[in-house]
């Protein structure tokens, strides 16, 4: 299976999969940092993908998402953006609407 096969079943099986430098318990730059702390703080619960313990999701999730940086979040298999549109959407409250959605099935 190639790594956009792999990225895409990711995507697949979770509702909200944020592909992050580090993890959420020790993120490793701060733009992942704040994104994971707002799905935390809209109670989302979310898969997280370590983009540094894989270089081949580093290397293939910009060319598959057609977003160049990391982080990247993903709801119900579409990508929402990176830390800035997450921020905004949190600060709106359009994205607690919709990890609300994503995770209600």
């Amino acid at each position: 299976m190639d790594t956009a096969e792999r990225i895409k079943q990711i995507i697949d099986a979770n509702p909200i999969v944020l592909f992050m430098k580090g993890t959420p318990q020790a993120p490793q730059c701060g733009f992942s940092m704040r994104t994971a702390q707002v799905l935390q703080a809209c109670g989302a619960k979310f898969h997280s993908v370590d983009v540094l313990a894989d270089p081949e999701f580093r290397q293939a999730l910009p060319k598959f998402s057609n977003w160049p940086t990391f982080p990247q979040v993903f709801i119900n298999g579409e990508l929402v953006g990176g830390c800035d549109i997450v921020m905004d959407l949190y600060q709106s409250g359009e994205l607690q609407k919709m990890t609300a959605e994503a995770t209600a099935h």
